[in-house]
């Protein structure tokens, strides 16, 4: 005769309180650490964007994507490789973009969409009497242009030098950041989509710390 031991009704009522309560605790625990992870990254996206941050990576993303497509619109014989430059640099701008807690992908274009150069033309040269009037105009070396346009950076490496839709290749700048009066002198040596888009190193000489984005900016042509 086997003595199979039973459980009583209140044992088992009791084990699976229990095992309810455990498995109720540990989903409590896991919405909670969804909770706090949603929370922090709710909180780094505001941050960025009250910094400027998104802002300054959306112009530069818009002001890269907008080149692309002029070059694609008006291919010369190195529109080809210009295009992969800046396609590599769009791809490490959305990277940040992520990084940041911003919208990937979201692109602002806050200048004018730059020319196509005449046939025969390399885009950035000039034919000298191509300067002109545009957001504040190309004006006289030691004077102000672009008044009120702002500066972010372009995402490409090497020295210290801007890019522009205002200025021929060789043209020097000195673009200087009101808000922490930091200057750097730099030479265009590349079409963009705005009067003077900084490249990393040279945005690293002027930025304020945790910013994409120089509201306040005085550019001048020195040369």
């Amino acid at each position: 005769m086997s003595r199979r031991r039973t459980l009583g009704t209140k044992k088992k009522i009791a084990l699976l309180v229990g095992a309810a309560a455990v498995a109720g605790g540990g989903a409590f625990f896991a919405a909670n650490a969804s909770n706090a992870a949603q929370t922090t990254q709710e909180a780094r996206t505001k941050a960025a964007q009250d910094s400027g941050v998104c802002q300054g990576l959306a112009t530069a993303l818009g002001n890269n994507q907008r080149f692309i497509e002029g070059q694609r619109a008006n291919p010369d014989a190195q529109s080809q490789a210009r295009i992969e430059n800046r396609e590599a640099v769009v791809a490490e701008i959305e990277r940040k973009q992520a990084a940041s807690g911003c919208a990937v992908g979201e692109s602002a274009q806050d200048s004018q969409t730059p020319q196509p150069p005449p046939a025969g033309q390399e885009a950035g040269q000039d034919t000298g009497d191509q300067a002109g009037d545009q957001a504040g105009g190309a004006g006289q070396a030691g004077e102000q242009v672009c008044a009120g346009s702002t500066v972010t950076l372009s995402g490409e490496g090497g020295a210290p030098a801007a890019s522009s839709n205002q200025f021929p290749v060789g043209t020097k700048l000195r673009v200087t950041n009101l808000d922490n009066d930091k200057s750097t002198t730099v030479e265009v040596n590349s079409v963009s989509g705005s009067c003077a888009l900084l490249n990393n190193a040279a945005f690293e000489q002027v930025r304020e710390e945790g910013k994409f984005l120089i509201r306040r900016a005085l550019i001048e042509k020195v040369g």
